[in-house]
């Protein structure tokens, strides 16, 4: 049958498509200029994937065809075309393309708009629908499409955003798509040449193609003559010097949907020992926007402004996958498929001037503006110390980066380097201590800390649950070993000072004693108990037996291992702390007292909850109870004496 025989299809929406429509349909959100910038972003991908498959297929329809965007207006009609010669579609390609949206995202773009918590244009991208987004302004939308293939015919789809939509044969000679809108009564103003040329500079200045804006309704002017309204020449490859800040702002923007400026933006443009072309930048916040969430990463890859991978993930390593961007090189094929890229010697030289130049600027960055590497560290320095887990080769300028909280920089927004560390050691200080915790605020009040308190020692304090990986790879620095303070053969001069006469402490023979009653009670959990040499305010403290040497991923396993069970460590008494006194005298004077064993399990949790170790600390409640009972009756007591 010819184009004029066949019949119309006309076909329904899922229900889901149905709600969807409707709601943007009867939108009253102001962002409505959004459709433009979702319609010409889909001709861009149309006239790059047409460009793409011309580079190795030359059976193509209208080859020579100018690869542009043609915005068409009629003020009279109230209708706008939005033009292109991309790949276009056939039947099938646009009832999969058109006539279906993915079900779980259109059920989640309706409970995001229901909830009314972010603007359309906040939600449109995530799910999926940003063609849709046109019947915010259109009253009817008919796209008329011809795909590159000569063997296929011309269609057009038809909907007025209800509950149906209608396939028809059309006819188109030349390749590329046509979306037509008729205008609703109150979106008149997009039929303009200002409030589009507006639009489009604010959203797809920098659409590599040339986007034309025409009045249809003009007299008629020189195709030849006409000049495009978007900048079109790529960012990254103009001269560093002279793009100005606020450019490199709007280009993020545009590439992320971000609106927050970028914390760092890094220009590159190098001929040796590769052709390369990138502009590189750090978002503000970890998270991302509403409408870019990052769920997934990588950078834009061209060859020659050919787009070849949208998200490539091999350009730099996974740790700085925070990175966003665009990458262009004259150096790589134009048909370079993923498992090419990935073995492509210039790839590989791509990757690694990419992580050196970013690594110099983060370097740079901390060492002009730290105040700014501050807010920097805090989103994404976990990411850094994942690199010195992973990245042997750039260790060294990693490590420069790290930041730390340590006991003379405390507060949440103070931060300290290795090298800072080391400046501020005494003479006799030989190694560089850290304690491994789960938050600040507890981290501090680790019995572990109490010996280096008293003598005023700087203690590295590591909260982060990727810490025991990094520090299981950054064994030293600067000629000095890195020391957990957990660690039992720790070996810390003693203080001359403190004598077995101080006030309150028992005796060495007390002290066995106690000991071995602590050994009965907590049993295998521990591997041994004895006396503490470190140990200043605290009663008591778990350290790591010395041959421990995976104590530091113990902790990293506790997040990972759903049947993760405590290690047994050494306990350690105070003999000088009030209660381990008084648990001595009870002793000597009750061994059967039950307040005894109650108060050395207490102190065996309390030792385990400091260290981040205690599994079920429900249980500590009933023996809690017991505690505060025996204190409330002795306090009683005690007044009506």
């Amino acid at each position: 049958m010819t184009a004029t025989q066949t019949a119309p299809e006309a076909r329904e929406y899922r229900t889901e498509v149905k709600q969807l429509l409707d709601i943007l349909a009867h939108s009253l959100y102001t962002d409505r200029e959004i459709f433009l910038r979702e319609l010409i972003s889909n001709a861009s991908d149309a006239l790059n994937r047409v460009q793409f498959e011309m580079l190795t297929n030359h059976d193509v329809i209208d080859p020579d065809a100018k690869l542009a965007i043609w915005v068409r207006f009629n003020p009279d009609e109230k209708t706008i075309t939005v033009s292109d010669t991309g790949v276009g579609m056939n039947h099938d390609e646009l009832i999969e393309n058109l006539g279906v949206i993915a079900h779980s995202g259109a059920r989640a773009f309706l409970d995001s708009a229901k909830e009314g918590k972010a603007s359309l244009e906040e939600i449109i991208g995530q799910f999926g629908v940003g063609f849709y987004s046109v019947f915010t302004v259109a009253e009817e939308v008919t796209v008329t499409s011809r795909s590159y293939r000569p063997e296929d015919e011309a269609w057009s789809w038809r909907s007025a955003g209800d509950s149906r939509y209608e396939l028809t044969p059309a006819d188109k000679s030349s390749r590329g798509t046509d979306v037509h809108i008729r205008l609703k009564a109150d979106a008149a103003e997009y039929a303009s040449a200002w409030r589009l040329e507006q639009i489009i500079k604010k959203h797809s200045d920098y659409v590599s193609f040339p986007i034309y804006v025409i009045d249809e309704t003009a007299e008629e002017v020189d195709e030849d003559a006409r000049q495009p309204v978007n900048r079109q020449t790529a960012l990254w490859r103009q001269t560093p010097s002279k793009v100005e800040s606020e450019e490199y702002d709007e280009f993020y923007q545009q590439l992320t949907l971000d609106f927050e400026k970028p914390l760092l933006h890094v220009h590159m443009v190098a001929d040796m020992p590769v052709n390369l072309r990138a502009l590189l930048y750090v978002p503000a916040k970890r998270e991302g926007s509403l409408l870019n969430p990052r769920v997934d990463h990588g950078l834009r890859l061209y060859s020659r402004k050919v787009l070849i991978q949208e998200r490539n993930k091999d350009l730099l390593p996974e740790y700085l996958r925070f990175v966003e961007g665009v990458v262009d090189s004259e150096d790589l094929p134009l048909n370079v498929s993923r498992e090419m890229v990935q073995t492509n010697p210039a790839m590989r030289q791509i990757r690694k001037a990419l992580t050196g130049r970013m690594l110099k600027e983060l370097k740079s960055l901390a060492d002009k503006e730290p105040d700014r590497y501050s807010q920097f560290w805090r989103e994404f320095g976990v990411f850094l110390k994942e690199g010195i887990a992973v990245d042997f080769t750039n260790k060294d300028a990693l490590v420069e980066l790290l930041r730390f909280h340590s006991t003379n920089a405390a507060g949440e927004e103070e931060w300290t380097s290795l090298p800072e560390y080391v400046e501020r050691m005494g003479e006799e200080q030989q190694e560089i201590y850290y304690v491994l915790g789960d938050d600040l605020k507890s981290t501090l009040r680790s019995p572990h800390l109490d010996y280096f308190r008293a003598h005023d020692i700087e203690v590295l304090l590591l909260v982060d649950a990727i810490d025991g990986f990094m520090i299981a790879n950054l064994r030293e620095f600067d000629g000095k070993a890195l020391r957990n303070i957990d660690d039992a053969g720790l070996d810390l001069p003693e203080d001359e000072s403190e004598t077995e006469e101080d006030a309150g402490a028992v005796s060495e023979e007390t002290l066995a004693k106690l000991a071995g009653r602590f050994k009965e009670v907590l049993g295998e959990r521990v591997l041994d108990v004895r006396e503490s040499k470190q140990l200043v305010d605290s009663p008591c403290r778990l350290v790591s037996p010395e041959d421990s040497f995976d104590r530091d991923l113990q902790r990293v396993r506790r997040f990972m291992d759903e049947e993760y069970e405590a290690p047994k460590k050494v306990l350690e008494i105070n003999r000088k702390h009030p209660i381990v006194a008084n648990l001595a005298r009870i002793l000597e004077s009750n061994p059967d007292d039950p307040l005894l064993d109650v108060s050395i399990e207490q102190l065996f949790d309390n030792a385990q909850l400091m260290d981040g170790l205690l599994t079920d600390p429900a249980e500590m409640v009933a023996r809690i109870q017991t505690l505060m009972e025996s204190a409330v009756s002795a306090h009683v007591e005690g007044n009506e004496a």
